[in-house]
């Protein structure tokens, strides 16, 4: 349910589970924790998007219900991905939702299709967020975007996230490869060393 392609260095990590708006089973995030550990010795670009029409709908309901809400695996991969070196792209096929933020967060950039939808509904489903994710969310958006998606459950148009900040691009679904494809270059043409020294005086 996690498809890893590597071209070289560029790699391209796939939410694969469609029929249930990719939602997230404990398996699925130690895989992606697994790999993003390992990019970090791979990787000059590091890509994940979704399959089908919605990138993550969040933790899967069963799971969540049995501990995987507050299960400490969602800081293991977010803390991986904000750890890489390199260029790390989340390409958002579609609507992110719930827990699946934080990797989305962690990363430097997000591209987003126009039809996607983004909201975090903790308040009302009694969770709390990923430790990390309220503060990379305020440092993008501010405190009180940040208070209208976790307090109030407000849910983003595309539109509506591009202009907050949470996300840096809308380009429609058919050109989305395309467009995380030409973002990569720059970095696919680099050193390891510049892309870690240019991502650390920007961090």
């Amino acid at each position: 349910m996690i498809r890893l392609e590597e071209d070289g260095a560029l790699w391209v990590v796939t939410l694969d589970r469609p029929d249930k708006a990719n939602s997230l089973t404990p398996d699925m995030l130690r895989d992606l924790a697994d790999i993003a550990e390992r990019a970090r010795g791979g990787a000059k670009v590091f890509v994940l998007t979704g399959e089908g029409r919605v990138f993550s709908a969040g933790a899967d309901i069963d799971a969540a219900r049995a501990g995987l809400a507050t299960d400490p695996v969602w800081e293991r991969l977010s803390g991986a991905i904000a750890a890489l070196p390199c260029l790390t792209i989340a390409a958002l096929n579609g609507t992110l939702a719930g827990g699946a933020f934080g990797m989305a967060l962690a990363c430097d950039l997000r591209i987003s299709v126009p039809e996607a939808k983004f909201f975090y509904p903790v308040m009302s489903l009694g969770f709390l967020p990923q430790p990390s994710d309220p503060g990379r969310l305020v440092r993008l958006v501010g405190p009180a975007r940040a208070r209208l998606i976790l307090m109030a459950g407000a849910k983003l148009s595309a539109e509506e996230a591009l202009a907050a900040g949470l996300i840096d691009r809308i380009v429609p679904r058919e050109n989305l490869k395309l467009v995380v494809d030409d973002l990569a270059a720059a970095s696919l043409g680099a050193t390891p060393a510049h892309i870690a020294a240019i991502k650390a005086m920007t961090g």
